[in-house]
């Protein structure tokens, strides 16, 4: 069991509304993601399902039940937050196991679900350590295993990573996948962080001032986005929008060449994302430009080409090349992946 059901939920504080109207349906064993700028009221949704905030206005479903108006103890869900809230005094399997302890349960029946979450976590190697003995990524599975042992019909994980470097969010990225891999349990996390969300999703709801701007696994979102914002936030580094004309099913560019385009769209905007644009001798891509910055990574490496009216266009090619700053360069456009969009922002198929 796990399956979540939103419907038409919404969040009033005072005059001012925060969720406006969400629809969802999250099924039983989906590992869904929460993603959008901050403010976007990803936290707030997550918070009115586990029900430590107030729901003003539609239902909230868990397992086609109304658990609207119950409070969270009823709600059987666990949640994981920023900190891992581990007590130091306490090992590893009294962490685990606390919260049973303080149910009542039967010595037995802890060791039991103890155990059972240890193997399922790799933590059966340091049940007698205390945290202060742990890295980060030990502790957070500590933290996810003391969630498990209460059998919760799902997990929330409220931005778990947020305060952590770079090198240790990896980590702890791996830490968060292996368990939902093995447990087979519903999982809802919210990130402001799109590369958390499209290595760990089944499925990723973008949100923006209180509305889903588009649900769909982690290759719909980048390679069929509905609109300009979710077409700029999936994405690392972002897609490069470049303004444009339509005539007779073709656009053009400023200054530059043209291409075929959706019929009868007027199209004012195109999309097309960095890996996919090859440099080429000046005048023979679609637009050219001049290199500004040279970003070489290893693997890859970054052009950040200023195109004048067009603006900065990043483009990623392979890390080993002889591209540099200052070079007047073409830029050629794979067709099949460019993205157009109308003047209201909707992408055009």
């Amino acid at each position: 069991m796990g399956a979540i059901e939103l419907k038409a939920v919404e969040k009033w504080f005072g005059d001012v509304q925060v969720i406006k109207g969400i629809d969802l349906a999250v099924e039983e064993g989906e590992f869904i993601i929460f993603v959008g700028p901050s403010g976007c009221g990803k936290s707030t949704l997550l918070r009115m399902i586990a029900g430590l905030e107030e729901t003003s206005r539609g239902q909230v479903l868990i397992d086609g039940v109304d658990m609207t108006a119950e409070p969270p103890a009823k709600r059987g869900l666990a949640m994981v937050f920023q900190s891992y809230a581990l007590y130091p005094h306490m090992s590893v399997r009294e962490n685990v196991g606390f919260g049973l302890k303080t149910a009542g349960a039967p010595k037995e029946v802890i060791d039991a679900a103890v155990n059972d979450a240890a193997k399922a976590l790799r933590l059966d190697d340091y049940m007698d350590r205390r945290p202060k003995d742990l890295s980060g990524g030990q502790r957070q599975r500590v933290a996810i295993g003391r969630a498990i042992v209460r059998n919760p019909t799902a997990f929330l994980f409220d931005e778990p990573l947020s305060n952590l470097d770079a090198a240790l969010r990896v980590e702890m990225r791996y830490e968060i996948a292996k368990p939902s891999q093995t447990l087979s349990s519903t999982m809802i996390y919210v990130t402001h962080d799109q590369v958390e969300a499209m290595t760990l999703a089944d499925r990723i709801v973008v949100l923006h001032d209180g509305i889903i701007e588009q649900v769909g696994t982690p290759k719909e979102l980048y390679n069929r986005p509905n609109n300009l914002f979710v077409a700029q936030f999936i994405g690392s580094p972002k897609m490069n929008i470049l303004p444009c004309t339509s005539a007779a099913g073709r656009v053009s560019f400023a200054g530059g060449g043209s291409l075929t385009a959706p019929a009868n769209a007027a199209v004012t905007q195109a999309g097309i994302r960095p890996e996919n644009i090859t440099p080429v001798a000046a005048g023979e891509g679609q637009i050219d430009g001049e290199i500004d910055v040279v970003e070489y990574l290893g693997a890859d490496t970054f052009l950040i080409v200023n195109c004048g009216a067009l603006g900065q266009v990043t483009v990623r090619i392979t890390g080993e090349n002889e591209l540099q700053t200052g070079a007047k360069i073409g830029l050629a456009f794979a067709p099949e992946k460019l993205h157009y969009f109308s003047k209201d922002g909707t992408a055009l198929r």
